[in-house]
């Protein structure tokens, strides 16, 4: 149904009207780096997922572009930074609608994104994956997210302040192709032209090098406050809601920052000379996001998998901890497959396991759903009461997709860069292969909108999958397992004879090596896509009702574990015809 824009107008105002009334859920993401020295095959890995509560989940391909001298690009606000502005019509869904950025984000039937100012364009553009934040470009330059608190959160005002890091990111891809050029960029953009919303982390990286850049608004209203810091290779870098800069070392060649930053930091007592070297973190936030533990929590968990030997304690004295350094060496070198399943963890195996306690129900669900009574802000706002708190796994029910990048040095960017989409949460998805040299994304990728059930999109058929699995966690989750390790095992088995193919085929015909890989990454994705469909319909009939089937053998009575009828009054249920007294649970 397309809505008039009178009425789609309508409908956006009582939007707006209700996000003042019960505040927003903010949109919180896990993120991390595998420097080339710390992985199995010299590869660089940025994961992030995009935990954004139904927002957009549309993978959009932005194709390369020419542009005329002289003209500007425009700047559009970002729901993610935030929440709604209608009047700039930027909303969850869709993200952006405008005729600039390709077919992709044309969205008929919904009002064109109002820009908050202009830069200067350059002549060409290059093209590039993009979801609720840029994610990686033709030349393997990419990046991940995560949203932090921070002392200061700013509204948009138009040509002052325009930039969220969502359309940093995108200016970043489009006109760079090393880590370090696209954080020099944004620094730029942002002293220029101002940054509102929450604090951000962006892990950037190339084939070769990787940075991790941190911003926040600036409390004068201009501006704004930035750092970076390069990742040393060899080691993996972890963020998750939490800034995770420290020390701000004007002489350290591999740390960059806003002009502005000590200056700003002392007029308004953040900071002051005789405090020795500025800790970027304890300036501009409160420490963690949401809850104790909310952030600190996972990456306690990431950095506990790769780093066994370190022993890392998850009890800290409080936010501002030193106990988990910025970057580590893990005990071993990691695969793109180690990462997936890095993004899939519930704690399971731990005293923090998801997947077990009466809050796991009968069949060990590691979901549990936020409402009302958990916690909203920062950690640091003295105004907040927390009644209680569901420990925040890698993997949250909220999940809208989750990406993997891959770049590799040794060989051409059409065919070394790689981005694994997994749609929907990583522990119930299957990560998918789209090389940077290709010319498009199959229709189902770009084709999501969470307000309508369709087949026609890749997105439902994963969230479908991962919902269902709530009916009986344990048996499904074990299902799911079991096809992720037949395609994605598959598919890192054929990804190497691809790129071998593509290479010989570059040698002589760039565009066709292009046209190769584009056909293998759609025909490949839209098989899997089909395939999980087609779970999908053979789990409805093998766990209809509770209970389990399979051919000649329908309607196996499945029950409850012992432990779990334990925990509820079944033992008092009515096994005598006298009267019997409940106790109370």
């Amino acid at each position: 149904m397309i809505l008039s824009r009178k009425k789609f107008m309508l409908i956006a105002f009582c939007s707006m009207i209700v996000g003042l009334l019960f505040q927003q859920p903010a949109f919180t993401c896990t993120t991390l780096i595998v420097t080339p020295g710390a992985t199995i095959d010299g590869s660089m890995l940025v994961a992030h997922s995009d935990d954004n509560h139904l927002i957009d989940q549309r993978i959009i391909y932005v194709p390369a572009m020419d542009h005329q001298e002289g003209e500007l690009r425009p700047v559009y606000c970002s729901a993610a930074a935030i929440d709604e502005y209608p009047q700039y019509a930027s909303f969850f869904y869709p993200r952006i609608n405008a005729t600039d950025r390709g077919p992709g984000y044309i969205t008929p039937g919904f009002p064109q994104s109002i820009p908050l100012g202009y830069i200067p364009q350059v002549t060409h553009t290059y093209a590039y994956f993009d979801g609720s934040y840029g994610i990686m470009n033709e030349h393997q330059l990419m990046f991940g997210e995560c949203t932090d608190g921070a002392k200061v959160q700013l509204d948009p005002k138009p040509e002052k302040l325009i930039f969220y890091s969502s359309e940093l990111s995108r200016v970043a891809l489009e006109r760079c192709k090393t880590a370090r050029e696209a954080v020099e960029l944004m620094g730029k953009l942002i002293d220029e032209y101002g940054y509102y919303g929450t604090g951000e982390t962006l892990p950037v990286a190339d084939p070769k090098e990787a940075w991790v850049m941190e911003m926040a608004p600036s409390p004068d209203e201009t501006g704004g406050l930035w750092v970076a810091k390069k990742v040393p290779d060899g080691e993996i870098f972890v963020a998750a809601n939490q800034f995770r800069i420290r020390e701000i070392d004007p002489d350290d060649p591999d740390i960059l920052f806003s002009s502005n930053l000590f200056e700003i930091a002392e007029k308004h007592g953040w900071w002051k000379a005789a405090d020795g070297h500025l800790d970027w973190l304890r300036t501009v936030s409160y420490g963690e996001y949401n809850h104790p533990y909310y952030s600190l929590r996972r990456v306690w968990r990431l950095f506990s998998l790769v780093v066994p030997s370190k022993e890392f304690s998850p009890w800290v004295e409080d936010g501002f901890t030193r106990d988990y350094p910025f970057s580590i060496q893990p005990d071993q070198k990691l695969s793109v497959r180690d990462v997936m399943m890095l993004m899939r963890d519930h704690y399971e195996g731990t005293e923090f396991d998801l997947t077990k306690g009466i809050a796991a129900g009968p069949f060990g669900n590691p979901n549990r759903c936020y409402g009302p009574n958990d916690g909203q802000g920062d950690v640091g706002n003295p105004n907040r009461e927390l009644l209680g708190a569901w420990e925040r796994p890698i993997s949250v029910f909220y999940c809208g997709y989750s990406t993997i990048c891959q770049g590799k040095a040794d060989f051409p960017d059409p065919i070394g860069g790689i981005l694994w989409v997994g749609l929907d949460k990583p522990s119930e998805t299957l990560f998918i292969p789209f090389f940077a040299g290709v010319q498009s994304l199959p229709q189902s990728f770009s084709q999501v909108d969470t307000a309508q059930f369709s087949r026609d999109s890749a997105w439902w058929a994963f969230n479908f999958v991962a919902n269902w699995a709530n009916l009986n966690y344990k048996a499904m989750r074990a299902d799911i397992a079991l096809m992720q390790d037949k395609y994605e095992l598959k598919m890192l088995e054929l990804i190497p004879v691809v790129q071998k193919t593509a290479l010989e085929i570059y040698q002589s015909d760039p565009d066709l090596a292009r046209e190769y890989l584009t056909n293998y990454s759609t025909q490949n994705a839209e098989f899997l896509v089909q395939e999980w469909w087609n779970f999908a319909d053979q789990l409805i009939v093998r766990y209809d009702d509770g209970m389990f089937s399979e051919p000649k053998k329908m309607a196996q009575q499945v029950g409850y574990p012992q432990e779990w009828l334990d925990l509820t009054d079944w033992s008092q249920g009515p096994t005598t015809y006298k009267k019997v007294i409940k106790r109370v649970q």
